[in-house]
């Protein structure tokens, strides 16, 4: 036998969920408006269905499902692509929205999708030569700050929780980052604050990453944030 998950999602309206999905190249292949709204959309073996509630709260929703994909880059590249042509732009805070594609402490390149239903699509690709578990927190003050503010921003979603991780060691006085660790505290915590919708603070971060990496850093640390850096100038606008 071959079973199948599917997974079934709540929506506030299924309109602006189809708009959405056929922008990442999905198809409709069910929709109805009575008894109740529901829809099915495919991609390939890819297959969500969602119901509609009355009174459902889109920033309150818990739905969640895992994409597992060997084209985890490619269709980051994809999705992004639709969501621009639809949207005039890539989302990148609020509903719908699409985060960055990043390797996890466990074991995955992943990148997470928001519906405009609050639903949160994880994509992701196992990291070859990896074990599948999660790494333990790597040694020191700043490694520490960056894995676990990762896994609080990209992982749970917890913006919150990351900015305090964050803001904690950024304000030590007692103990320095190297320019390379400094310049990924700042980049991740301006992309936080985008996010979360302070343009303000995230244009300061910015502002004090790209200056620190070109008085500060060498080629070989220059290209060991550039990821970061390109992230945080694309989300800002910066150049």
């Amino acid at each position: 036998m071959t079973e199948k998950t599917i997974p079934l999602l709540p929506c506030h309206a299924v309109e602006p969920l189809v708009e959405f999905y056929v922008a990442l190249g999905f198809e409709v292949t069910f929709q109805q408006k009575s008894p109740y709204p529901y829809v099915v959309v495919e991609r390939g073996d890819v297959e969500l269905q969602f119901f509609g509630m009355k009174g459902f709260d889109p920033a309150a929703s818990y739905g969640a499902c895992y994409v597992l994909t060997e084209e985890v880059d490619a269709l980051f590249e994809t999705f992004r692509a639709g969501l621009k042509a639809v949207y005039g732009k890539v989302p990148g805070r609020g509903l719908p929205r699409i985060g960055p594609l990043k390797d996890m402490a466990y074991d995955m390149r992943q990148f997470l999708l928001t519906d405009p239903s609050g639903n949160s699509i994880r994509v992701g690709q196992p990291i070859e030569g990896g074990d599948g578990h999660i790494k333990p927190a790597p040694p020191g003050t700043f490694e520490r700050a960056l894995h676990f503010a990762t896994l609080f921003a990209d992982s749970k979603e917890d913006l919150a929780g990351a900015a305090r991780i964050l803001d904690r060691v950024i304000g030590l006085r007692n103990e320095k980052p190297t320019p390379v660790q400094r310049v990924r505290i700042l980049a991740l915590r301006g992309d936080i604050a985008h996010r979360a919708g302070d343009a303000e603070l995230a244009a300061r971060m910015r502002e004090e990453a790209d200056e620190l990496a070109a008085l500060r850093l060498d080629p070989e640390g220059a290209e060991l944030v550039r990821a970061d850096l390109e992230r945080l100038r694309e989300v800002t606008g910066g150049d």
